[in-house]
């Protein structure tokens, strides 16, 4: 269940770290974390002397957040904020002769393309859009600087903007609100999609004519990954695109993307990736438009299967691989400028490293160690890209040389007064003797000598991680900042531990990684500085079927629990969360096939719901389609029932995450009460 990007830490920070750990210092408090000025999406210009950024604050009192464009020198010097708008400004992307950004603005109400003049001035709306454009989408200019791509929602049946405008205003004005479907896919993370699809526009610069490139009754981009969903060739003549046209219904059940190439003027897309029935996505291509690189997964309907780089030929369409023998897994991706490789990034033991391989082939090498490194960006002489640690929020940096340089500190003024704590890696033995990597969080002002309560982590996914990366969200330096010691251990089903480790959770969610899970938890109550008789366990999605299931099987283990959006009931989710391939691939098969109700019988938390004991805050949100609300109702139910201390929280405008800063404040609130009463 796929993870939102981790970001950054300034190199400039350190001394200010290393002073605010001092004595005296304040622990970090909760109005730091919301307050944190986020930076992201850096860009660098054609000619390399500028980087424009989104910047992001957050007024507590109202309640809103605030994004706008920054740029500053390449070189290094003073930011200057190039948009001023009480709402969003995202997706900057020069002009190839760097003189302007294209960028997506609410400015207008609907998010519509802006272009603004890099010397600052009034922004000029390019779009119109009658659904918008999508944001969550890249913009892309064509070499020329004549055109530009982006995506936007419509109506597949509508033959003009016309009639999707009409379609729109007459939805808005109707008095009765209900959702048909005809399809599946219906809805998707937190938004119900029953009539629209997903498609790429290209806009002549010169004309304002736009132009839909992939008409029909498919997402293209896909929804379920929009980064990168599509590219210019070099040339200008093709766009590259990510699209699923596995047929209706079965887009829901199949992670059978695939990357098509179309002619900019227009004509029947071609299927570059057919002969891969596992994913393929985010294409790039090289400079001088020869190959196209694409992320490509080998196993079809397993969405956490490992991430390769395979270059294809654009002329022949012949096919090869990099580094195929390595067992790493690919995140982000950018051709270098030299032409002869790639820098990526991928996860590695708890961190999120930088590597680079080499066109020619080769196993990739080392670049750079994380944190949680992401964005990368090219320049002539190596990389932009963000960075994060546990203890660091986002910063940007550039890679020159061999040499790493902070570009932005726009925290180092609260950071300078704050003691956030240690950090440090550790390991236990887990299931069939396997080394178990964790993360442990020390509060401020630590006193080995004092017995800690010890609160643990458990990620999401379950195919996913804890990094050495800044959360907004789940923050473990916060948390150790209550007064605990906190650990946040990646047993299996952790990605950056080899895919086979990835693989073990498949069909076993409460087997080996239960027992990986007890052997973290046993070696830190070991801990001299540990109190065992103040043990609480938190998660959400997987991390919290995981909280779910261990609350019923270790009952007198934890004196607290909070679950949130936790999968409760194994055989009432199959059917009604959005990505069907997800549950088929972890239960086996269908609902309805006999692997998979065994799967239910022996790993749904709910046939042990009756034993719990522990007091248990559950969370559980309206528009979360992949969990839905009714699994934490289910288990807030039975609880109650069975005269379990529980508690309940349903956020109506919110779905998997809780993200609107108000509402985020009053989930911290409840769950730090929640744990500080019974801990």
């Amino acid at each position: 269940m796929k993870r939102l990007p981790i970001l950054a830490l300034s190199a400039l920070a350190i001394s200010s770290l290393a002073a605010a750990t001092a004595f005296g210092a304040r622990p970090f408090t909760l109005n730091d974390l919301l307050g944190v000025v986020r930076v992201g999406d850096p860009q660098v210009s054609p000619d390399g002397a500028w980087v424009a950024y989104v910047r992001t604050t957050t007024n507590l009192e109202a309640g809103k957040r605030n994004s706008d464009l920054w740029v500053m020198p390449f070189a290094g010097g003073p930011g200057k904020q190039l948009t001023r708008f009480e709402g969003s400004d995202s997706s900057p992307r020069f002009s190839p002769d760097g003189k302007k950004l294209a960028f997506v603005s609410t400015r207008s109400g609907s998010p519509q393309i802006h272009l603004i003049d890099l010397s600052g001035g009034e922004a000029e709306k390019l779009t119109d859009m009658p659904l918008g454009v999508d944001g969550g989408s890249p913009l892309v200019w064509s070499k020329d600087g004549k055109k530009l791509a982006f995506a936007s929602d419509t109506y597949p049946d509508c033959a003009d903007l016309a009639c999707v405008k009409k379609r729109s205003e007459e939805k808005d004005k109707s008095p009765v609100k209900v959702h048909k479907a005809t399809r599946l896919l219906f809805r998707h993370w937190d938004e119900w999609r029953t009539d629209v699809r997903k498609h790429v526009y290209v806009m002549d610069l010169a004309t304002k004519e736009v132009k839909d490139l992939t008409p029909g009754d498919f997402d293209s981009p896909t929804v379920q990954y929009e980064d990168g969903g599509f590219t210019f060739s070099p040339d200008g003549s093709m766009l590259a695109f990510v699209s699923n046209r596995e047929g209706i219904d079965r887009e829901a059940f199949t992670t059978n993307m695939d990357v098509f190439l179309v002619p900019v003027a227009g004509g029947t897309p071609e299927n570059v990736t057919k002969a891969n029935t596992g994913a393929d996505i985010a294409p790039q291509f090289s400079a001088d438009g020869a190959t196209l690189a694409v992320k490509s997964q080998r196993r079809a309907g397993f969405e956490a299967d490992r991430w390769y780089v395979d270059l294809y030929d654009v002329k022949t369409k012949a096919k090869r691989t990099l580094f195929p023998e390595t067992d790493i897994s690919v995140n982000d991706l950018v051709f270098a400028k030299d032409g002869k490789g790639i820098f990526f990034t991928a996860e590695r033991a708890g961190r999120g490293d930088l590597f680079r391989a080499e066109l020619s082939g080769g196993p990739p090498q080392d670049v750079l160690k994380g944190g949680s490194i992401g964005s990368l960006r090219a320049t002539a002489t190596g990389v932009v890209f963000s960075k994060a640690t546990l203890l660091s929020p986002p910063e940007l940096f550039v890679l020159e040389g061999g040499k790493e340089r902070a570009l932005t500190n726009e925290n180092a003024s609260w950071r300078s007064e704050v003691d956030m704590g240690t950090r440090e890696s550790l390991s236990a033995k887990g299931a069939l003797g396997a080394d178990i990597q964790y993360w442990l969080v020390k509060p401020p002002a630590f006193d080995a000598a004092k017995k800690y309560p010890v609160v643990f982590l458990i990620h999401g996914g379950p195919q996913g991680a804890w990094e050495d990366g800044w959360s907004a969200r789940w923050n473990p330096a916060l948390w150790a900042a209550q007064g605990w010691i906190v650990v946040a251990p990646n047993p299996r089903g952790s990605t950056g531990f080899g895919q086979k480790f990835v693989d073990d959770i498949s069909q076993d969610w409460g087997g080996k990684v239960m027992t990986d899970l007890d052997g973290v938890f046993d070696a830190v109550v070991k801990l001299p500085y540990v109190d065992p008789k103040r043990q609480g366990v938190a998660g959400a999605s997987y991390g919290g079927y995981a909280v779910n299931w261990l609350v019923g099987t270790r009952v007198d283990r934890f004196k607290a629990a909070v679950t949130h959006d936790g999968v409760f009931n194994l055989e009432s989710m199959h059917n009604v969360t959005e990505e069907l391939w997800f549950p088929d691939w972890e239960a086996g098969g269908a609902p309805w096939t006999p692997k998979a109700k065994e799967y239910y019988a022996k790993w749904s938390p709910h046939q042990h719901a009756h034993k719990v004991k522990t007091p248990t805050l559950i969370i559980t949100n309206e528009l979360d389609y992949r969990v839905p609300v009714d699994q934490g109702i289910q288990m807030f139910t039975i609880l109650r029932r069975n005269g379990v201390p529980a508690e309940m929280l349903v956020f109506p405008d919110e779905g998997h995450w809780v993200l609107k800063p108000l509402n985020s404040k009053r989930w911290h609130e409840e769950v730090f009460s929640w744990l500080k009463r019974w801990l």
